[in-house]
């Protein structure tokens, strides 16, 4: 039996977490400092992919990204890169898929700081970048780590999507949720259960993780 997926969905799945916290910092501190009255339309938009079944995201991004569309014409004939069926697809996709389960937590962290907090810091001379990464995300570990564990294994538990925008190619888009999927099809129960195992121990623990991190930081400030 070949653990190759597993070690495929880890590779998508760290660097998916690692893109889209530098892509969803910004948009979180954004999202958590405006009044702006299209603030509504971006959370709104942000956290489609939740409400959004998985089959209806997954073919509108293998839409965006075939060689049809003018995005995957211009990466292909361009810089050679292939967007469907293929790694790179698949990094993609799973930014789009797991976006809000970065940006949410981030966003909620954020808005949790005390304000005078981030004034002190305004008035001490540091800029916002300088307040973001020494004074926000050290006073918001709670919410920094929800955000990179969660989106994590939100990631690699990813199938729908995945299955459309990379299909089942080994090695290269043939992730563990997909390879349990064809071990079912093919009525390799026993591989099955192992994988699905796996993905359940693995689930947990990293859940377990975060609410004991938590626990211990809200016990610690006496919140």
């Amino acid at each position: 039996m070949s653990f190759e997926p597993f070690i495929l969905s880890f590779k998508l799945a760290g660097l998916t977490a690692f893109i889209l916290f530098c892509i969803s910092l910004p948009l979180a501190w954004y999202l958590s400092q405006t009044k702006s009255k299209v603030k509504p339309f971006i959370e709104a938009l942000t956290a489609l992919p939740i409400v959004l079944p998985p089959s209806v995201l997954g073919f509108y991004i293998l839409w965006a990204l075939s060689y049809n569309s003018p995005i995957g014409a211009f990466f292909e004939n361009t810089f050679g890169i292939k967007l469907v069926f293929s790694f790179t697809g698949l990094v993609v996709a799973s930014c789009f898929y797991s976006l809000p389960f970065m940006v949410q937590p981030l966003q909620n962290g954020f808005e949790s700081l005390n304000k005078n907090m981030l004034e002190a810091s305004y008035i001490a001379g540091k800029g916002k970048i300088k307040t973001i990464f020494q004074v926000a995300l050290p006073n918001m570990k709670p919410a920094l780590l929800t955000a990179l564990i969660v989106t994590f294994a939100h990631t690699v538990g990813e199938f729908g999507v995945v299955l459309m925008v990379g299909g089942s190619i080994p090695n290269e888009t043939k992730v563990a949720s997909v390879a349990i999927y064809e071990m079912v099809e093919s009525m390799d129960y026993t591989s099955a259960h192992i994988y699905s195992a796996l993905m359940i121990g693995i689930s947990f623990i990293v859940l377990l993780s975060v609410y004991i991190f938590n626990a211990k930081q809200t016990k610690r400030f006496g919140l």
